[in-house]
Formats: structure tokens, C-alpha cells, sequence
């Protein structure tokens, strides 16, 4: 779904700093963490590892509100809902280019399954 999302902006030579990494997001709250690193199809799921190069941490609502844009990751960071560890260097190149993104707000009517399931048989027969 993230693919699809960020599909034509994965590629820009902005992320190529970010091709290998090892990211986790997780969700303090819930109790989520999704591992992944970016790779030339996007996104790629990837098992658990040790230490990953970074870890970007916080609740379940701090995350729908950097997604809606009803919050900054900035005023997150400072008042240490949004945690960032491992490579800060790394942390910042994610922050800044995703701050940097045109994109508008989630919508969430976009979730709809049969909407999503439009674009993944547009993308795959394209």
C-alpha cells in the first residue's frame, strides 16, 4: 500500500541514500513494528534484525496525525513523542524529504479495498 502510495517518488535520487537501510517503525501503543529497507521495487518487507540502522517510534494517533498533516514531525520530535535511534544522519534524510513531499493528506477513503485493489491491477497489467 505504501508503494503504491509514494510509487513515483520511491525512485528520485533523493531516497537512493536510503536503498539497503534497515528502517522500524514501530507503534508504541499497539504494539506494531514493521521492518523493512527500500529497494528498486520500493518498499520491501524484512524480517526482525538486531539493530536496525533506524528506528522511528511513536503512538498510533502521533502517527494518523503526521499522516493527516494535522501535526508536525518537528513539534513531535521536541516534545519526544516521535522517537528517532540508531543513524540520526539517517533519521533527518527521512524527515526532511518526507517534509519536502507534495502530497496531500491521507485519505482514507483511499483504503477502501476495492480501491486499492484498482491500483494494484492497474499497476500490474501496466
Amino acid at each position: 500500500m505504501i508503494n503504491l502510495a509514494l510509487n513515483d517518488k520511491l525512485h528520485d535520487e533523493v531516497w537512493q541514500p536510503l536503498h539497503g537501510k534497515r528502517i522500524c517503525i514501530r507503534v508504541r501503543d499497539a504494539g506494531i513494528v514493521f521492518h523493512f529497507t527500500l529497494g528498486v521495487q520500493g518498499m520491501i518487507a524484512r524480517h526482525a534484525v538486531a539493530k536496525p540502522d533506524l528506528t522511528i517510534s511513536a503512538s498510533a494517533q502521533d502517527f494518523f496525525l503526521l499522516a493527516l498533516r494535522k501535526e508536525d514531525p518537528d513539534t513531535l520530535f521536541f516534545s519526544r513523542r516521535l522517537v528517532m535511534e540508531g543513524d540520526t544522519e539517517l533519521g533527518l534524510l527521512v524527515k526532511n524529504t518526507l517534509d519536502a513531499m507534495e502530497m496531500p493528506p491521507l485519505d482514507l477513503r483511499a483504503l477502501l479495498p476495492a480501491r486499492l485493489l484498482g491500483r494494484i491491477r492497474t499497476r500490474l497489467l501496466a
